[in-house]
């Protein structure tokens, strides 16, 4: 990489570190928007994207400017190992995750397009046999080994990859729009991003990590909101960056906070949406920042994630409905924000050490006796 300082080199290192350590807050999300499957595919954050293409569609990227963002997305595609697998994949134009399982392989290579500019971060989570793997970018064969589980690949969109996998696979893909990594690139202070090193099976134990703490959520009813995924997309964004980003120059990031009325507005949003549908991007805009910036100042200013934010709001106003009211819990779940009764028992045990109802009788006893 070019024009990497030792100032950069250290604070790269710092921030990979936090960034793993980060990456389980990210995915803390009770409050899914519920949209419909189908066949093998289960969507949300949005419906589910066209993945089957006609054959005889452009692999060229549309680099079209969109009118209006659209939401970032989880999916988990299932292949039956029966069914034909189209030749072409196409993601939606915002950041989207992606997990793909396969018990037989694929019958031929798959070409994978974005409408945008954007990088392909792929992670196999299960081994393969160098026989049973190859990957081509802009037409050229990779030379690849044995694929061990949690390596990483990351390519340009722009290259058209294209690969195939010859049995069963376990992977998750990222797709990651360059307009927010120029962006995070922007506010973080690192100057323009010219390019990014294109790597295969490489062990970034960085992606390994924050892959790992989001499996658990692709797939399940109760998965991401947009604001988690937003706050995921802007962790992963950095890491993007600084370990895989060709740079012109470097500059001091900014360490300040939130301005007393931008802490105030962004509070009064986020006590508005607590159900966790508002994105990073309007909060943002209404405190007059880019999204990076914004999420960067909020944490030195509350000292958490706007997402994690939001969880503890959502649980001291249940426990304020549980105390001063008698409500039943599902009404007092659906009133803070959360989707079902299971969601918010789970989340409310994680922060409060107890389960809703034990919590209530215990206060309720408290008053009893004073």
């Amino acid at each position: 990489m070019r024009g990497r300082g030792g100032s950069r080199t250290t604070r790269k290192s710092a921030c990979r570190k936090r960034t793993a350590s980060l990456a389980t807050a990210a995915v803390y999300s009770y409050n899914p928007d519920k949209n419909p499957s189908s066949y093998a595919i289960c969507t949300t954050g949005r419906t589910a994207p066209g993945v089957p293409m006609d054959k005889n569609s452009s692999p060229k990227a549309d680099k079209s400017p969109q009118t209006s963002p659209e939401p970032p997305s989880t999916t988990f595609i299932q292949l039956d190992g029966k069914s034909p697998v189209p030749s072409q994949f196409r993601t939606p134009g915002t950041f989207t995750i992606t997990r793909l399982q396969s018990p037989a392989g694929l019958p031929d290579r798959i070409t994978k397009l974005s409408p945008v500019p954007a990088l392909l971060v792929s992670i196999s989570l299960k081994s393969l046999p160098s026989s049973s793997y190859q990957v081509w970018t802009a037409d050229k064969l990779i030379d690849t080994s044995v694929v061990h589980p949690f390596r990483s690949n990351v390519i340009d969109f722009d290259s058209q990859p294209r690969c195939w996998a010859g049995s069963a696979f376990d992977y998750v893909h990222y797709s990651v729009p360059r307009k927010g990594l120029d962006d995070i690139a922007e506010d973080l202070g690192f100057g323009r991003v010219f390019d990014y090193r294109l790597v295969v099976l490489e062990d970034d134990l960085v992606v390994a990590q924050i892959t790992k703490s989001i499996l658990p959520f692709l797939g399940r009813s109760d998965a991401l909101s947009v604001l988690a995924l937003d706050q995921f997309s802007l962790i992963l964004g950095a890491h993007l960056i600084q370990q895989y980003g060709v740079f012109q120059k470097s500059a001091r990031p900014s360490n300040g906070g939130l301005a007393p009325w931008q802490k105030r507005r962004a509070s009064e949003l986020l006590h508005e949406n607590m159900h966790g549908r508002i994105r990073l991007s309007e909060i943002a805009h209404e405190c007059g920042l880019s999204v990076s910036h914004f999420a960067r100042s909020f944490k030195t200013s509350f000292g958490i994630s706007t997402h994690r934010w939001l969880i503890q709001h959502r649980i001291e106003h249940a426990k304020q409905l549980m105390s001063q009211t008698t409500m039943s819990l599902i009404d007092i779940a659906i009133r803070s924000g959360f989707n079902d009764q299971a969601a918010f028992t789970r989340t409310f045990h994680q922060l409060a050490g107890v389960s809703p109802g034990r919590w209530r009788r215990l206060h309720m006893s408290r008053n009893f006796r004073a």
